[in-house]
């Protein structure tokens, strides 16, 4: 395998990671604000703040991995995309920035104002919408180059069809994910009135990803042909993905097996997204810049491919130990204190 193939697929898989830790954090400060607006806040806020308190510090190295990596390994993205990212990039940090502020105000302050939770909330539906504009315009036709210069077509990209349903199934995915893992949570807490609550969110969001999935499918048939018939040619790996979710689905809904529903949605989600990276190849952004012909040096690739892969042999265990300290360990799910041995 070649520099080229190790580095975008070490990118990807942390941009996979990103997109499955991310949207159950982001998920999960909608849902908090969703029942704190419709009185269900006291059956499931304990057991999300659970979920929250050992891991929102760590949601984000994901993400820094990847933007680092795509810039040192294709230096010519920060050229084309510099301009495009500002405006939804600035509105992302922002966002994230008022997200810390609420886990910092729900530690050290007052954590039940209701302007604070409508940030919270209002930010985990925003902040994958401004992201999935990177996705959006590396399909091309939102940035050309002209006399020398990028120019960003803003217009093109807020009129898009194909720009608004990736815009959606974003925002669906994000609430979908988050409702399965909360419903595996729930259950291990044996949270009875949490499992009820978290359970309708995840049945209720699973037929709009679907067809969501679907409105992108045949919105990138006309913005990209290229693209659509790529998709077609690996067209398995997301008739499997869908199977992984009909399988997730009927778990949820028999009332049984919620560990093993929540793998088959990241199976779910693992398919469609390598399917979609492997089919978007070898283009990084239509037409400007390409798999082979905008990469890196070999020296400064392999250096970056070690470090990226010591990174995700750190990153990896870091995040097993935190399941297992937290996430997996049976007394604190159910909010009590760990027991200690000896």
């Amino acid at each position: 395998m070649s520099y080229e193939l190790i580095g975008i697929t070490v990118l990807w898989i942390f941009l996979y990671g990103y997109l499955i830790v991310a949207s159950i954090d982001f998920g999960a400060g909608f849902f908090s604000y969703y029942s704190h607006a419709t009185g269900k806040r006291h059956l499931i806020q304990n057991m999300i703040d659970r979920y929250l308190n050992p891991v929102w510090e760590v949601t984000n190295v994901f993400l820094v991995f990847f933007f680092v990596g795509i810039i040192g390994f294709f230096p010519d993205t920060a050229y084309y995309y510099g301009t495009a990212l500002l405006v939804p990039g600035s509105i992302a940090i922002i966002l994230l920035a008022i997200r810390g502020s609420y886990y910092a105000f729900g530690t050290y302050g007052e954590k039940q104002n209701r302007i604070y939770t409508f940030l919270y909330g209002a930010s985990g539906l925003l902040i994958p919408a401004s992201l999935s504009t990177v996705l959006t315009i590396s399909e091309g036709g939102f940035v050309i180059e002209k006399e020398g210069k990028v120019v960003f077509l803003f217009r093109e990209l807020f009129t898009s069809p194909y720009s608004w349903a990736v815009v959606l199934l974003a925002l669906v995915s994000v609430l979908y994910i988050s409702a399965m893992f909360l419903t595996y949570y729930a259950a291990k807490a044996q949270d009875h009135g949490a499992l009820n609550v978290v359970r309708s969110y995840a049945l209720g969001w699973s037929p709009p990803t679907i067809l969501c999935s679907l409105l992108v499918f045949f919105a990138i048939r006309n913005h990209n042909p290229q693209h659509y018939q790529a998709m077609l040619d690996l067209s398995w790996m997301f008739v499997v993905s869908f199977l992984c979710f009909l399988a997730a689905f009927y778990l949820v809904w028999k009332r049984t097996g919620y560990g093993w529903a929540f793998i088959f949605v990241m199976l779910q989600f693992a398919f469609a997204f390598f399917g979609y990276g492997a089919s978007h190849l070898p283009y990084i952004l239509y037409p400007y810049i390409t798999l082979y012909q905008n990469f890196t040096s070999e020296a400064m690739a392999l250096s970056l491919i070690i470090a990226f892969i010591a990174g995700l042999c750190l990153l990896i265990p870091s995040l097993a130990l935190i399941m297992r300290l937290f996430l997996f360990n049976t007394s604190y799910v159910q909010g009590h204190a760990p027991k200690k041995k000896g």
